[in-house]
């Protein structure tokens, strides 16, 4: 029996066998041959294999999300049937004798060096769409899976480097009951739509998880980061008691699903779910949520290699708005850069990325993306309470700039005739300190504020969110962090506009009181935590909450205020 921690990430616990996923090995190395016909029917059959394979994505993807995002197989599609990249390669093997990997790889070096060196911009993206094919008919030629994940059919828990937010959703669809990355922490993307989905994870095991063998018997448990591999006896009966109580509480928690949140004496506080979707609205739907605080739309933007059309875009966010019948659904603008990255938009890679060219910056800068992006949402707006929500806002101007931007959309959209909402509600993030400290004066631009606590901690305490090493100096309950949420919502309240947190400190256990008594009025969080955070707050009066708050804000340092909260929590 083999036991470690790591970082627990999304709460739960897992019982099941160890399914471990290794990164492809892609090595090509030049072997000559003899036989340059058997090469060219390898290469043959793996280019019908090829075609197959995309079909089925291509159907699955217009199923699941729609056809414009399906269109992109369609012209991958296009690609094999073109006899010039195909015989591209079954040249190489004829010509010079060389094995069909080896002349696959060239050939796509080839093509890709063609297509970047035209002047037109959509052409030089398509070699991101050669490189993918390519790679696809390399794996096929070394007997590669296309992707594990694909192929689930039995319970089990997924050991990875990492997931990719495709992965994850995938996982969504699978009898995936957990997982564990080697990196990553509990802010990384894997792990926020591990949370959506309600699935137990837990990252940052490192060379721990090499430990694992495919097959192994795991107990997981999300809250504590704990990880057992082959149990013996009594460790597994000390587990199924556990989850027996998990499973008991549970119970107890759905009696919140269709309450409000509010405290003992009434106090209201709205809960709302986090989504990356807008299939993930649907858990926050099923599981009480009284709207979406957060919906992330980078998420449908990465791991592609296109930008979503306006149409595409729209049909995400409009299905987000039908989900949640009239509950409000805040919608967050494109916040990329840091540790988000978009193939599509080819940015420079930058030594500070998280202080860098991002979000509301990069929007600001490249308005065309930002117009299309508004565009859809005005028009989603008609078919529910959407609101728009500016990321990485620093200061006045950025927030006048970009609702100048926001004017020019509705603009066009007049001019074209295009039935829009014109009377959307504008709110930005506090997420940087600055922003913090100025909200007096930025609460009078703005509907309403959402405070990122996620970026405001690693901001104000200088660490990296998602490294492990410097993970303790990540501190949540820092005195600092709490006066600067403590000075957002009093601003905001002076003003008369809503305030909340959509950070993942809202989904805490035991923190929903806590920014209750801060004065915080909405809290939005992964659907799988709501009812907890029902049930924390009805647990407390408003007094109570606010006199708690009182002496965290008091503390004199983040192991005094978390000592405090233990207490509390006790």
């Amino acid at each position: 029996m083999l036991k470690f921690k790591a970082i627990g990430v999304s709460e739960g616990l897992a019982h099941a066998k160890a399914l471990v996923i290794k990164e492809a090995d892609l090595t090509v190395v030049k072997n000559s041959i003899t036989d340059a016909a058997a090469e060219q029917k390898r290469v043959m059959d793996a280019v019908e294999h090829a075609k197959k394979q995309i079909e089925l994505l291509r159907d699955e993807a217009e199923k699941n999300i729609g056809a414009a995002e399906a269109e992109i197989f369609d012209a991958h599609l296009l690609m094999l049937d073109d006899p010039d990249f195909v015989e591209g390669i079954t040249n190489l093997i004829a010509d010079e004798m060389v094995c069909a990997e080896y002349a696959c790889f060239v050939n796509c070096e080839n093509f890709q060096a063609m297509f970047r060196a035209m002047d037109d911009e959509y052409m030089q993206a398509r070699a991101a769409d050669i490189g993918d094919i390519s790679q696809r008919i390399l794996k096929n030629l070394k007997g590669i899976a296309d992707n594990a994940i694909d192929s689930i059919s039995e319970p089990c828990i997924i050991i990875a480097n990492d997931l990719t937010p495709s992965d994850t959703a995938k996982i969504g669809s699978k009898p995936v009951v957990g997982f564990v990355t080697r990196i990553g922490g509990r802010t990384s993307h894997s792990a926020i739509m591990a949370r959506s989905m309600g699935i137990p994870a837990v990252a940052g095991a490192g060379d721990k998880a090499d430990e694992i063998k495919d097959g192994d018997e795991l107990l997981l448990d999300g809250a504590t980061g704990e990880i057992v591999v082959s149990p013996d006896a009594e460790t597994l009966s000390q587990f199924e008691q556990k989850k027996k109580a998990e499973d008991e509480r549970r119970a107890m928690l759905a009696q919140f699903k269709d309450r409000s949140g509010e405290t003992s004496d009434g106090r209201r506080v709205i809960v709302e779910g986090n989504i990356g979707t807008p299939e993930d609205a649907v858990r926050v739907a099923e599981l009480g949520g009284e709207g979406v605080g957060l919906f992330r739309s980078e998420f449908l933007f990465m791991d592609r290699d296109d930008l979503p059309s306006e149409e595409e875009q729209f049909e995400a966010y409009k299905k987000a708005c039908e989900t949640m019948a009239g509950k409000p659904v805040i919608i967050r603008t494109l916040d990329i850069g840091g540790d988000k990255e978009v193939p599509a938009l080819n940015l420079e890679k930058e030594q500070n990325p998280f202080l860098g060219y991002r979000a509301i910056r990069i929007c600001l800068n490249q308005t065309d993306l930002f117009v299309t992006q508004l565009r859809a949402l005005l028009r989603a707006a008609q078919y529910g309470d959407l609101r728009i929500m500016f990321p990485m806002i620093s200061s006045i101007e950025e927030i006048r700039n970009a609702k100048q931007v926001l004017q020019q959309a509705k603009d066009l959209l007049d001019a074209e005739g295009v039935a829009y909402n014109p009377n959307v509600k504008v709110g930005i993030m506090v997420e940087i300190p600055v922003a913090a400290v100025c909200a007096d004066m930025l609460a009078k631009e703005v509907d309403f504020f959402s405070i990122g606590t996620n970026d405001l901690i690693q901001y104000s305490c200088a660490v990296d969110r998602i490294n492990e090493k410097i993970s303790y100096l990540y501190r949540p309950l820092h005195p600092g962090v709490l006066r600067l949420i403590h000075m957002t919502a009093k601003a905001a309240n002076e003003n008369g506009i809503e305030v909340g947190v959509c950070g993942e400190m809202a989904g805490t256990p035991g923190m929903a009181p806590v920014l209750c008594g801060l004065g915080v009025t909405n809290l939005s969080m992964s659907a799988s935590a709501m009812l907890a955070a029902k049930a924390d707050l009805a647990a407390h009066s408003f007094a109570e909450c606010k006199e708690f708050a009182e002496r965290l804000l008091r503390a004199a340092s983040a192991t005094e205020a978390e000592q405090l909260f233990a207490e509390w929590r006790a």
